[in-house]
């Protein structure tokens, strides 16, 4: 027992240190040897706990879509509030989570999104997989919304959902390059007006 904690704590330990390294360099952009040099993890090691750098890739975002969905689900269920203001909360994280220079806190899927889906597939189907839970979670969110009479929308939740996170995922893109908060204050202009809170 005692042998698979220690397995499972350096293997999550790889992973938690290359959060801050893959987001401020790209997932090319890092060796393995300066990840596991920054987890103090042998060299040789790595090997014994994913079977490639691409395996490493698709196990990092799953990781990562765990917790993210893990806060969503929180952010969604946050007592005394009503699902628009829990809504609203998501997309205020958001901007406070991109708008910031701590790359610890930077979304994998805004980062590696366009790097790595033409390069690894079983990557790409772990971006897929993790942003369409996070669209799911929304989809639930706006058509509950709409049910208390808290959101009035025009259009399929699932639909309205995907488009949300479509536009805030370029607002993310659009900030990287004006380095303002232009594209965020934008991004949020449009959720409200597409959720009937504007």
């Amino acid at each position: 027992m005692a042998r698979f904690n220690a397995h499972t704590d350096t293997r999550q330990e790889i992973l938690d240190t290359a959060y801050g390294l893959v987001g401020a360099k790209g997932f090319s952009g890092v060796g393995l040897n300066e990840i596991l040099a920054s987890a103090r993890v042998p060299k040789g090691s790595f090997y014994h706990y994913f079977g490639s750098k691409e395996a490493f890739g698709e196990a990092l975002l799953a990781d990562y879509f765990e917790g993210y969905l893990a806060d969503l689900d929180a952010t969604l269920a946050e007592p005394g509030l009503n699902h628009a203001e829990r809504l609203m909360n998501y997309w205020r994280k958001w901007q406070a989570t991109q708008g910031s220079v701590d790359y610890q806190r930077k979304c994998l899927a805004v980062k590696l999104a366009a790097e790595v889906s033409d390069l690894s597939e079983v990557m790409r189907l772990a971006l897929k997989d993790g942003t369409a839970g996070i669209i799911e979670r929304l989809a639930r969110a706006i058509e509950a919304g709409v049910a208390e009479g808290s959101l009035k929308v025009e259009g399929e939740p699932h639909t309205i959902a995907e488009a949300l996170y479509h536009v805030w995922l370029g607002a993310s893109l659009m900030a990287k390059i004006v380095r303002t908060d232009a594209p965020f204050e934008a991004a949020m202009a449009t959720t409200r007006r597409i959720l009937g809170l504007a």
